[in-house]
């Protein structure tokens, strides 16, 4: 495995934003987490350090054989990186906000190109994940299937015969399994149908969250609709309800877009006109307004008033914004101004051929 090696990975094509996938004018990733532990050991939250290092190098061993994890994998040891490192990987969907936090005895594994990644000794000893574009839970279940199973004949995972999987959150014992969605739903948020929309889902037993999670905001109409129960259901019968609650979340957004289109088009057309007009011309970007009008523009290319740039680019910007990135690219600590400033030059220069054709 590359060990802590930040600028390499940086040069990889991160697969789940870059790669085409279904529905992704709308579904931008799938995502599914396993919680699993090791049997025998303390949860991360009681043990020891000793407990600690045993339970990372047995995982680390695991991992080296897989196959699904591949050759080219990262390694990254919390204690061995700098905070900003640690805020980048959060900014990339790899690691959690509690694991920022994390020191000795916690590392993050992951496959060259992002598809999939594993905690080790955040909450529980792994956090098993996989990410792939557009709308592909079941092809996403089958990756991570495979690695959990690989996993599972080197380490003796906490299983109870009635219970399930044994995990630190008992909101997480059953499959330990969650399943997501990442969706982009411009169309609800300006048509005003965005709350009775989560209001639906969340009676049929989903959770709608921010794009880091839960405590986070709708900034750029970017929500994750996931499951929120573990126990009682097979992992194949969770995936099958959710994939059937974001279908109906996806007609729902099309209509809305459809509508707008028809009955109040002036309004979408300014919205999108003057996103293009902040993102062209701004010398300075809050993460905020440089994501919201990232949004604007993603939908208009979405809905073809845009076809110098693709939904690819615009995927990658809503990662290249965020200030861990932004530092990164310049080499050096940015304070908040500066990173304002940074953030829209390259906003200026990655959309530099963008034209409108309406």
């Amino acid at each position: 495995m590359i060990e802590n090696n930040i600028e390499k990975l940086l040069k990889n094509k991160v697969s789940w934003l870059a790669d085409s996938g279904p529905a992704e004018d709308i579904a931008i990733s799938s995502r599914i987490r396993l919680a699993r532990n090791i049997e025998g050991v303390p949860f991360p939250i009681a043990a020891s350090a000793d407990n600690l290092q045993h339970s990372q190098s047995a995982v680390e061993m695991a991992l080296e054989k897989s196959k699904s994890i591949g050759g080219n994998a990262f390694i990254f040891r919390m204690d061995a990186i700098e905070p900003i490192d640690k805020q980048l990987l959060l900014e990339r969907r790899l690691i959690s906000t509690e694991f920022v936090q994390k020191s000795k005895g916690a590392s993050l594994a992951l496959r060259g190109d992002e598809s999939i990644a594993v905690m080790v000794n955040e909450e529980d000893h792994l956090r098993i994940q996989a990410l792939r574009p557009g709308m592909q839970l079941q092809e996403v279940w089958d990756i991570i299937n495979r690695l959990d199973n690989e996993l599972e004949r080197q380490l003796p995972y906490a299983y109870d015969s009635k219970l399930g999987f044994l995990t630190s959150c008992p909101t997480n014992v059953g499959t330990g399994m969650r399943a997501s969605v990442m969706l982009h739903l411009p169309g609800l948020v300006l048509s005003g149908q965005i709350n009775a929309a989560i209001q639906g889902v969340s009676k049929l037993g989903m959770a709608v969250r921010g794009i880091f999670g839960e405590g986070t905001d709708n900034r750029g109409n970017l929500f994750q609709v996931s499951n929120q129960s573990t126990l009682g259901e097979s992992e194949e019968q969770i995936i099958e309800r959710l994939d059937g609650v974001i279908k109906q979340m996806i007609n729902h957004e099309k209509n809305a877009r459809i509508n707008l289109l028809e009955n109040n088009q002036y309004f979408l057309l300014d919205h999108v006109g003057r996103s293009y007009g902040v993102l062209r011309h701004a010398y300075t970007l809050s993460s905020e307004e440089a994501l919201n009008s990232l949004s604007g523009i993603r939908t208009g290319v979405d809905m073809g008033m845009f076809s110098s740039v693709d939904l690819h680019t615009v995927n990658e910007l809503f990662l290249s914004i965020n200030p861990a990135h932004l530092q990164r690219f310049a080499g050096k600590h940015l304070d908040s101004k500066e990173r304002d400033v940074y953030r829209a030059a390259l906003v200026r220069e990655r959309l530099k051929n963008l034209n409108s054709d309406s």
